[in-house]
């Protein structure tokens, strides 16, 4: 895979650079995880409308920031423990990290007091990483009948993030796969199961999520560079 190289200009040049290049149906998450209010403000400015933290602890002192962007989508990228899912489901429209069928339930119980259903993605690893959570693709179909029991759950698609290091042919099998999966999924017509968004692809690699097929990108260093 190419070396990652951060775009010159300003944060808003960036995204003016990215977009421009985007398909209208690939949707840019900014990754703002320890990225700057006032940078993720530019970002606003430039038009960014979805911003995506790891931590549901950093996002809620964000949002006490931010409160008059009232028209911000806010999305969890990050492992999620059990015990924070409450607090997850009050913070975030967008849960991309459902990573096991336990979590799934618990965040199921739970939206059953809400007044929307969540948006909500199943995290998928189908390489080895002991970096990174994650369904394999035959555990995922063996709980599919369970998960699509999860009636306040809005789930979407799948999520995935790949090895780091991987060579391009490598990283686009991957996504390509992933893809695959959602298919496979989608044609059994599951309730509960869309199966029509694909969140692939970062910085170093979203040009061939794109590729691929991904409907999100969530991008962070190339937008913001370095973080500290």
């Amino acid at each position: 895979m190419r070396a990652f190289s951060p775009l010159s200009g300003t944060i808003a040049e960036r995204i003016a650079q990215i977009r421009q290049a985007l398909p209208d149906s690939v949707r840019l998450i900014a990754v703002t995880k320890q990225v700057s209010v006032e940078a993720m403000r530019e970002a606003y400015a430039a038009g960014v409308r979805d911003f995506a933290e790891s931590r549901v602890q950093e996002a809620e002192a964000k949002q006490a920031k931010l409160s008059d962007l009232t028209d911000v989508t806010w999305h969890l990228i990050g492992h999620l423990q059990g015990n924070k899912a409450q607090k997850a489901l009050d913070c975030f429209q967008w849960i991309h990290s459902i990573d096991d069928l336990k979590l799934a339930q618990r965040l199921n119980r739970l939206a059953a007091q809400l007044p929307q259903k969540p948006q909500s993605l199943l995290q998928v690893k189908l390489l080895p990483d002991p970096d990174k959570y994650g369904w394999s693709a035959a555990d995922l179909l063996h709980n599919l009948s369970a998960l699509s029991q999860c009636e306040n759950l809005s789930i979407q698609g799948l999520m995935t993030i790949l090895p780091y290091g991987l060579a391009a042919v490598d990283a686009t099998m991957a996504f390509q796969k992933t893809a695959a999966l959602a298919n496979t999924i989608r044609q059994q017509n599951l309730p509960h199961l869309q199966m029509q968004v694909l969140s692939m692809g970062m910085s170093n690699d979203y040009e061939l999520a794109v590729q691929a097929g991904t409907t999100m990108i969530r991008l962070g260093r190339i937008l913001f560079g370095d973080r500290p």
